[in-house]
């Protein structure tokens, strides 16, 4: 199949920005919709870990699907359905009602952005899907960047509604532009595999030892971040007193790190193996936790000493992702969609059940923050040493060699 390298990532980067635009969006609006919804500013977070909940569920079933029926009908589906669910959402008077249509408006966000990886990898191979994915890469770095910036700028101009006003019409654009832009791409010669397969090829990654501990890697690591995502309303709106416009810089900074992080991965990957620069990140991330708990602890925590803790635990995400799950489709070239659609899944739940143990309790203070990146940092730590074989770190290199250029 015949595509320009530049106009695809394009396409598939402003598919996949829909998750952090969902996410990110609406999180400086996040004291004016729980005031709307009648609860407080921790119930009303919840509605964070159901879209990660939601999403992840979408992965988990459209991912096989669109090895069935197709790239296409599944994202154009997806994108519908998150379109509907957007509108929806400007009608919620109650936090269950909010709650429904979030985790509505996620599955069919997971539905569209599963195809993502899939779509690459069924046009390019090798080097030049190191280049797209790259490529990709450095465009998806603007969607968390920006959409704390674009809701506290809606959030002014009209309130929270706009923010899923917005949503909204981002879903009917990119329905447009696929539909008229996009070809279906997966090859209608390979065999789809049944039901009973797509469950046997889930079961064959569970048990795969290292490829569960790259997983763990991951999960855990994404789990903090969302421990801080979701925490980070009430943390910097109203515990540290942060204005609206203040926060997107604040939330912003984290997204700059993770970039620069990226960038530095790419260059020690020239003398260091992926599981190297994995383990490495996974330590700064409990070291940072560590830090956090201490602060708190000793009753110093505040913009002066938290953030920077907080950027270093998230920055070292980008010596993290890539890393492990270039690892884990090594493993699983056979059926990567499959195997990445799983580990998207579990990535999201953990993240989700991070979600909960931070707002669920409503303690007013840095402490579920803190005490959950801790936890979820040890885990990490341990299930890559216990679960992984060191002698894989030189089978690693040659997967990531090719991402230097």
């Amino acid at each position: 199949m015949t595509l320009d390298p530049g106009r695809l990532a394009l396409l598939v980067a402003a598919n996949t920005a829909l998750a952090p635009l969902a996410i990110d969006a609406y999180l400086p609006a996040m004291p004016a919709l729980a005031e709307a919804v009648g609860a407080s500013i921790h119930r009303t977070e919840l509605s964070i870990s159901v879209f990660l909940v939601g999403f992840a569920l979408g992965q988990l079933v459209c991912g096989p699907l669109s090895d069935r029926l197709g790239r296409k009908p599944v994202l154009m589906s997806g994108l519908a359905m998150f379109l509907v669910s957007s509108l929806w959402i400007l009608q919620s008077s109650g936090l269950e009602e909010l709650l429904v249509w979030r985790f509505l408006q996620a599955l069919g966000g997971g539905a569209s952005v599963v195809n993502s990886s899939a779509i690459v990898r069924d046009c390019f191979s090798g080097r030049e899907a190191a280049k797209v994915m790259s490529t990709m890469g450095m465009i998806l770095m603007l969607a968390p960047l920006v959409a704390p910036t674009i809701g506290s700028v809606l959030l002014y101009l009209a309130g929270w509604r706009l923010i899923f006003v917005f949503l909204a019409v981002y879903a009917a654009f990119l329905l447009w532009l696929m539909g008229r832009r996009l070809p279906e791409t997966r090859d209608p010669r390979l065999p789809a595999a049944s039901g009973r397969q797509v469950l046997a090829n889930y079961a064959s990654v569970f048990r795969h030892r290292e490829a569960m501990g790259y997983i763990c890697a991951v999960a855990m690591s994404f789990s903090g971040l969302f421990a801080f995502v979701t925490a980070s309303p009430f943390l910097y709106l109203e515990h540290f007193a942060v204005s609206p416009a203040l926060y997107p810089l604040l939330f912003g900074l984290n997204v700059v790190v993770i970039a620069s992080s990226s960038r530095l991965n790419i260059h020690l990957l020239r003398r260091r193996t992926p599981l190297q620069n994995l383990r490495f990140g996974l330590v700064v991330q409990l070291m940072a936790a560590a830090g956090l708990v201490l602060v708190t602890l000793l009753d110093l925590a505040s913009l002066i000493t938290v953030v920077p803790l907080i950027m270093l635990f998230t920055g070292v995400i980008g010596l993290i992702t890539p890393n492990a799950i270039a690892s884990v489709l090594e493993r699983f070239s056979h059926m990567s969609a499959t195997a990445a659609a799983l580990l998207g899944a579990i990535k999201f739940s953990c993240g989700a059940l991070a979600g909960l143990l931070v707002s669920v309790f409503e303690i007013p203070s840095v402490w579920p923050m803190a005490l959950t990146m801790l936890g979820v940092a040890c885990i990490g730590n341990l299930g890559l040493r216990v679960l992984t074989d060191p002698t894989s770190e030189q089978r690693g290199r040659s997967v990531m060699g090719e991402r230097k250029s």
